[in-house]
């Protein structure tokens, strides 16, 4: 009765994961178009309040535009950088050609930053190649942008990352030659149209691509959600915004250039950032790996030892003894033969979970090799130290899961006099084989004492 009961309520409940899933369905649709209305409502905005800068009579300051750029340029190499160490450590071919992009587009930007400082030496034609320069760099971030994106989704990952890197600043040395020899025989100002409504419409070429970049990285970020992804699509973003105010700029350094000055400059700063959280994280990652057990999540040997360096440095300074526990899984070896490997791995983190959910915040546990854990105890005297073996042992015995678990523990106590790290471990290794040499006997004695709680002979 009970099974035709729970048959006849399987299709209600598939059916209500349908209406489920088609009511996550229509909320992830309206959220799209929720994010597409901001978008456009904000580049609107941009747009606006460029085309009502255009009334306004900005000052010409060459030298703060070449400040401006040149700090932009340099924030680009900065990123360059942090890309190239991002690549190396995680393969990522996305990260390559970014950083290709972002390094022709810094180089352009810092070479032509002079052209602002040359102006006040008797040479003011030179002034003209400004915004055709910083139009160029615009153009070659675009399109690395695109290109990255469509290239990281045929092929993810590098398989040669060091030859990869120097083909990619191979090619950034060839491309920029060529730019800069096209760029002699190109008129050295750019068309205009003033009081159009687009007067400089050959920026709208950059921002149509940064449009597209951005439209697909706002699609990656459905699976890839790292800052550094995050941090690209706002850069992209805020290059479209810095189009779109170029796009009204009618004369030489006027108020809508600077206003595409100012977030061209905060593209390339929030990329930059994106790119170190991401590295810190990656960093953050490896340091971990480096000092924790693969299998139980708790430290591993080496950070087992500097823990211990550590302690025994701070008791020679205080004088207050600290405790090391080592324990050692009993039966694995007949938990593997009877239940599995598998259990028996379940086994080992099930320890592992006890020692790290129960410890103190200044504790440190770890696993000391095989199906051996210790535990470092600062500031702790040996009766304190029983205190937590006995309560290791009850919280096993308390472990519903089967099959039980139970584990002999020796206990060693650094109280300052100079012993080496070696000798402590091997005090509590001596009196952990004590216990288990005496339950052993304790067993062979019974006979029908199990050789781990609730096994059966």
């Amino acid at each position: 009765m009970e099974k035709a009961l729970q048959f006849k309520e399987g299709p209600p409940s598939t059916t209500g994961r349908s209406l489920a899933m088609g009511e996550q369905g229509k909320n992830s649709g309206r959220s799209s178009r929720s994010t597409v209305l901001y978008h456009s409502a904000a580049f609107l905005a941009i747009l606006v309040l460029a085309i009502w800068l255009r009334r306004v009579a900005l000052p010409i300051h060459p030298v703060f535009h070449g400040y401006l750029q040149v700090t932009a340029g340099l924030l680009a190499l900065v990123f360059v950088a942090a890309a190239l160490v991002r690549f190396q450590g995680s393969q990522d071919r996305i990260s390559l050609i970014l950083g290709s992009g972002f390094l022709l587009s810094g180089a352009v930007l810092t070479v032509s930053s002079v052209l602002f400082f040359e102006f006040f030496r008797d040479v003011p034609v030179r002034l003209v190649w400004a915004p055709l320069a910083w139009w160029v760099s615009r153009m070659l971030l675009a399109v690395l942008l695109v290109v990255s994106i469509l290239v990281e989704r045929v092929l993810p990952r590098s398989r040669h990352p060091k030859r990869e890197i120097a083909g990619a600043l191979l090619a950034v040395i060839v491309l920029t030659y060529l730019i800069t020899a096209a760029l002699r025989h190109n008129p050295t100002e750019s068309a205009m149209n003033p009081g159009a409504i687009f007067p400089s419409p050959l920026q709208l070429v950059p921002a149509l691509l940064f449009l597209v970049a951005l439209v697909l990285y706002r699609r990656r970020l459905a699976h890839s959600d790292s800052s550094f992804d995050r941090m690209i699509y706002a850069a992209a973003w805020l290059n479209l915004a810095a189009q779109l105010a170029a796009s009204q700029s009618q004369r030489l350094l006027d108020a809508p250039f600077a206003l595409a000055q100012g977030l061209q400059f905060s593209g390339y700063a929030v990329a930059l950032g994106g790119a170190l959280l991401d590295n810190a994280r990656l960093f953050e990652q490896v340091r971990q790996l480096a000092t924790s057990d693969s299998l139980t999540g708790l430290a591993n040997y080496r950070r087992l030892l500097d823990v211990l360096e550590s302690e025994t440095e701070r008791t020679n300074r205080n004088g207050r003894p600290f405790a090391v526990l080592l324990l050692d899984l009993d039966g694995l070896k007949k938990i593997n033969d009877t239940y599995g490997h598998l259990v028996g791995t379940r086994a080992l983190c099930r320890l592992a979970d006890i020692l790290r959910i129960h410890c103190r915040a200044i504790d440190t546990a770890a696993r000391y090799g095989g199906d051996e854990f210790a535990l470092v105890l600062p500031e702790t005297p040996e009766t304190e130290a029983r205190r937590v073996a006995d309560r290791i042992r009850e919280l096993m015995g308390a472990d519903t899961e089967k099959p039980p678990i139970s584990a002999s523990i020796g206990i060693s106590i650094y109280r300052g006099d100079g012993e080496r790290i070696e000798k402590l471990l091997s005090q509590a290794d001596e009196k952990l084989y004590l216990e288990k040499s005496r339950r052993g006997r304790q067993r062979k004695q019974s006979h029908d004492l199990p050789l781990f709680p609730g096994d059966t002979e």
